[in-house]
């Protein structure tokens, strides 16, 4: 049976929407930064090469190169770390320009997959379908530690409301927001699913408050 991590890892893809306290162990990553409005088509561009990176992953056994341990799995969601541009923070706008948006996005991978797998599934995919953003893209792996999340149901340009509610949870619990960057972590497929059912993944970085 194919690991679904809908099924077996709902405490980290799918909160309730109420904001919760959890510690979020370190999980292995193809990653790759950028800056810019994500509703540019510039954008996808950096999605595509996650995941063209990630069905390689999935698919090595078909290829005759899985790596020791495989196993069956559906590929994980989009996840985007965010934050905004030294420059935007020192204008200090109330209103966001979201040219100014700084992103890290990424797709875990399951443990079998190595820092040498990694290499060789890049240099495979340069091969296969070739991108100037695959130079980009590093493999590590990421620990989070303690956070606060929630489900948010609707559309991208509503999250403060959900923001200002785990901030709230955040002082009721003695905590404070380690800093304004945020992680979402992408349920729904925006293009097949209207913008008041989509289900994203909200979560910051707390620590305790002295």
């Amino acid at each position: 049976m194919a690991h679904e991590w809908k099924k077996t890892e709902k405490e980290i893809y799918l909160p309730g929407t109420r904001p919760e306290i959890k510690v979020i162990p370190p999980f292995k990553f193809f990653s790759i930064k950028g800056q810019g409005d994500p509703n540019d088509k510039a954008f996808a561009e950096f999605i595509g090469v996650l995941y063209s990176l990630s069905y390689g992953v999935k698919m090595s056994p078909k290829k005759g190169y899985a790596p020791a341990g495989y196993f069956e799995y559906a590929v994980y969601p989009l996840e985007g770390v965010w934050d905004i541009s030294e420059e935007a923070k020192k204008l200090l706008s109330a209103k966001l320009d979201k040219s100014s948006l700084v992103f890290n996005l990424m797709i875990r991978q399951p443990d079998f997959v190595t820092d040498d797998f990694a290499s060789d599934i890049i240099s495979k995919t340069k091969k296969k379908k070739p991108h100037p953003l695959l130079d980009n893209v590093i493999f590590n792996t990421i620990a989070e530690g303690t956070c606060i999340q929630m489900m948010h149901i609707g559309s991208y340009d509503d999250e403060p409301a959900s923001f200002k509610r785990m901030e709230d949870f955040c002082i009721e619990n003695n905590f404070k927001r380690e800093s304004k960057i945020h992680r979402e972590i992408y349920i729904s497929d925006a293009r097949k699913v209207s913008k008041d059912k989509l289900k994203t993944v909200l979560r910051f970085k707390i620590i305790n408050h002295d």
